[in-house]
């Protein structure tokens, strides 16, 4: 079969689903993919030695198509790391204390940090501090950030925090510290480092 017959099928054979039939991918379904591209190539390379041609490469699309959506290297990476893991996204976790609920959610958190990685976070920072989605993302502020106001607000019903105390920066004084610690110390937060953060300096500040 020459080739101007085989383009002159290929739409019927698409439709079709046939073998062999060139899928043309759109929308979310394109964005997608190259959003699990980016992911997959950020934990095999790292930050440092990834590239558009990489992601575009692995997404099986062009690098004109991955730098419509996204300018930079960076703005690409960010996205793909909202995409794939907010950090505090997740059930909301319900274990009848503010300390166990607390401390499931920084072992979260303090994961995919980790997974991520101190040298990738360090790239972006880099390159990307100032801009609005990096902010969001280390501060745990985009889908899934109301897990620490559920559970504040359930440990405020139950008695054991007063709710006047809750203010916005005491609210976020856990995740902060664990990100502090990951990026100043480029290694894994220790689990005693968690269970201190929790016992030692946030339960005291909203205790009745």
């Amino acid at each position: 079969m020459d080739s101007q017959k085989l383009a002159a099928e290929e739409p019927a054979r698409r439709e079709l689903g046939e073998p062999g039939a060139k899928t043309r991918r759109r929308g979310d379904s394109l964005e997608t993919d190259i959003l699990q591209a980016a992911w997959d190539e950020l934990m095999v390379v790292g930050y440092s030695h990834l590239t558009m041609e990489g992601v575009a490469e692995r997404a099986k699309t062009s690098k004109a198509v991955v730098y419509r959506r996204w300018h930079s290297r960076a703005e690409l990476v960010i996205a793909a790391m909202i995409h794939h893991q907010p950090l505090m996204g997740g059930d909301v976790p319900d274990t009848g204390s503010l300390r166990g609920d607390i401390l499931i959610l920084l072992r979260r958190m303090s994961l995919r940090l980790e997974e991520v990685g101190a040298e990738s976070i360090h790239g972006l920072m880099g390159e990307y501090f100032n801009e609005v989605p990096l902010v969001l993302y280390l501060r745990g502020r985009q889908p899934g950030a109301e897990s620490m106001s559920v559970i504040l607000r359930r440990a405020a019903e139950r008695g054991e925090i007063d709710s006047a105390k809750v203010t916005p920066r005491i609210a976020s004084l856990p995740a902060d510290l664990v990100r502090h610690e990951i990026l100043l110390t480029h290694a894994p937060i220790s689990d005693a480092t968690i269970v201190e953060i929790v016992d030692d300096i946030f339960l005291p500040l909203l205790r009745p």
